[in-house]
C-alpha cells in the first residue's frame, strides 16, 4: 500500500496556524487529513521515490530497538546490570506472557525472537506519538500496520500448509466439520473468507484505527488549548490543556496495549496453524 506523500493544500501542515486564536475572527484549525500527510524530506513525491518524516521515525525506531538490545546483551552478566535487567524483563514478558501462554513452550520457543521483535517495533512506532518533535505515531499510517500484518499472514499461511498439507490446510482455513450437516457448505464459505481475507485486514486496521483516533484526539485538544488562549477563552484553554495531559497518559497505556494485542493475535494465528485439526 502506498502512503500519500503531500496534502492537496501545500499551506496545510501537521502544525497549525499559531497566530490564530479565539475572538480573532479566524476559524478553529481542526485537525484533518492534512495532519497525517508529510512532504518529502528529500526525493520526488511525484515519482514515489522519496523519504519523509514517518519513514525517518520508522528507521530511527528500528535503530533504537536494535541498539538497546545490543547494548543490553552484548556482554551479558550472571548478575545483570540495570540495562540488561530491563531488557530481560521485556523479553521475558513477551516470551512467557504471550508466546508460551498462547502457543506453548515447546512449539513457541522458536517464534520468541520474531514475536519479541514485533512487539517492541510496534510499541516504538506507537510511542513516537508522545515524543517531542516527533509527535506522530508511525502506525497511524495504514501502510505500516498493513505490511506487518502481511508478514504475519504469510507466516501463518505457510505454517498451515507446512504442518497440515494442502487438504489439512483447506480444512483448517474453512473450519471443516462434517457434523454440521446441511449448513457445512455455508459455514465453510464464511470461514474461508473470514480467515483468508478478513483476518489480515482486521489485524492491520485494529492497530491503525486505534493509533489514528488517539493521535487525532491529542491533536484536537492540543490545538484547542492554543486556539482558546485569548481573552476569556483562557479558562477554556486550561480545561483543554488538562485534557491533553489526560489523553497523553491514556495514549501511553493504549500504545502498549495495542502492541500487546497485535502480537497476541499473531501468536493466536500461529497456534491455529500448528494445532491439529479435528
Amino acid at each position: 500500500m502506498k502512503e500519500p506523500a503531500v496534502s492537496a493544500d501545500p499551506t496545510q501542515t501537521l502544525a497549525f496556524d499559531t497566530s490564530c486564536h479565539l475572538f480573532d475572527g479566524c476559524g478553529f484549525p481542526a485537525p484533518g487529513l492534512h495532519s497525517f500527510l508529510f512532504k518529502p524530506l528529500f526525493g520526488d513525491a511525484d515519482s514515489n521515490l522519496y523519504f519523509n518524516k514517518t519513514m525517518l521515525l520508522a528507521l530511527l525506531g528500528s535503530i533504537i530497538i536494535v541498539g538497546f538490545f545490543w547494548a543490553a546483551f552484548a556482554k551479558p552478566k550472571v548478575v545483570p546490570g540495570k540495562l540488561q535487567l530491563v531488557a530481560e524483563a521485556g523479553y521475558d514478558f513477551v516470551r512467557r506472557g504471550v508466546v508460551y501462554e498462547t502457543i506453548g513452550k515447546k512449539e513457541g520457543e522458536k517464534y520468541v525472537p520474531f514475536v519479541v521483535s514485533l512487539f517492541f517495533f510496534v510499541w516504538m512506532m506507537n510511542v513516537w506519538s508522545i515524543v517531542p518533535v516527533a509527535a506522530f505515531p508511525v502506525t497511524a499510517i495504514i501502510s505500516y500496520p498493513a505490511v506487518l500484518a502481511g508478514i504475519v499472514y504469510v507466516i501463518w499461511v505457510s505454517l498451515t500448509f507446512k504442518r497440515h498439507g494442502f487438504v489439512g490446510a483447506f480444512k483448517n482455513f474453512t473450519g471443516y466439520d462434517k457434523t454440521l450437516g446441511p449448513v457445512l457448505p455455508l459455514s465453510m464459505t464464511i470461514e474461508f473468507f473470514s480467515n483468508l481475507l478478513v483476518r489480515p485486514f482486521t489485524h492491520a486496521v485494529r492497530l491503525f484505527a486505534n493509533m489514528f483516533a488517539g493521535h487525532t484526539l491529542l491533536l484536537l485538544f492540543t490545538i484547542a488549548s492554543w486556539y482558546m488562549l485569548n481573552g476569556i477563552g483562557i479558562a477554556y484553554s486550561g480545561v483543554s490543556f488538562v485534557m491533553v495531559i489526560v489523553m497523553t497518559a491514556f495514549e501511553l497505556f493504549i500504545q502498549a496495549v495495542q502492541a500487546y494485542v497485535f502480537v497476541l493475535l499473531t501468536c493466536s494465528y500461529i497456534q491455529g496453524a500448528l494445532a491439529e485439526h479435528h
